[in-house]
């Protein structure tokens, strides 16, 4: 149906016509997002990512994830982090580094074993409970290394210029895990209202999207069993305008 349907008629009692106006009618609806306002969403992973720029240390940066129910992003495969490359994330002047190249702290640590005629050692993923496959290949080392620091944490560096970001160039550098940088949160997605509220599992919610009279389930951070209210126009009021973000709620236009 349109979403102005014609007046239906039917016959009520007396034989006098009974007028029906259906304002909204429910239509297919997709939903692409999946993550709040300023994150990003990669279908493969169903993850959300952000670059926060207020360059912190890595301890911190932590903990600015996690307050946003994430954690430093570690990546499962090369097309995870060739998504990550080709996003467009908004680095303005802000960068902690030369203007050409960005960095990010992410969530892995490289673990010194030697330090005898060359650094030796390995990298793992810095929390627990992670499932992650994917591990870095051998860093460059961090200019402010420290002699006695048996732990550095892992930077991804990649090109500000679109076209090298897109060819996939990119290093990995085991910084001084004290230093401030830029850094790249990864969250779950989740089911996202039409007012840019999260909505937790289970709870019904109105998704983004043309239609404010949907109430769905969050189900694993998609909306399910979806059910849609419809309005009658409102009385007395030949122009009007429907409210995009409240169900029935109308804005008369009329003199």
């Amino acid at each position: 149906g349109k979403e102005n349907v014609d007046s239906r008629h039917s016959r009520g009692r007396g034989g006098e016509t009974t007028r029906f106006h259906t304002v909204n009618v429910a239509q297919p609806v997709r939903f692409s997002r999946k993550c709040p306002t300023g994150w990003h969403h990669y279908e493969g992973t169903a993850s959300c990512y952000r670059v926060y720029l207020n360059g912190e240390n890595y301890w911190d940066a932590v903990q600015t994830c996690q307050r946003v129910n994430g954690s430093l992003a570690t990546f499962t495969a090369d097309q995870e982090l060739r998504f990550i490359l080709a996003q467009e994330w908004d680095l303005e002047e802000k960068a902690f580094v030369r203007k050409d190249q960005r960095r990010l702290w992410v969530g892995y640590q490289y673990v010194i074993t030697n330090r005898n005629h060359s650094l030796e050692g390995h990298w793992e993923v810095a929390y627990k409970g992670s499932s992650e496959v994917f591990l870095p290949p051998d860093p460059i080392f961090g200019t402010s290394m420290s002699e006695k620091e048996n732990v550095l944490c892992a930077q991804l560096q990649y090109f500000y210029f679109s076209t090298l970001r897109h060819h996939g160039l990119h290093s990995w550098l085991a910084e001084n895990c004290y230093e401030k940088s830029s850094f790249l949160c990864k969250r779950s997605q989740t089911c996202v209202d039409i007012k840019d509220n999260i909505v937790d599992e289970g709870y019904y919610f109105t998704p983004k999207g043309n239609d404010p009279c949907l109430s769905c389930t969050c189900h694993n951070g998609e909306p399910e069993m979806c059910v849609a209210a419809l309005c009658e126009r409102p009385q007395g009021c030949q122009q009007y305008r429907k409210d995009p973000k409240e169900c029935c709620k109308f804005t008369c236009l009329d003199p």
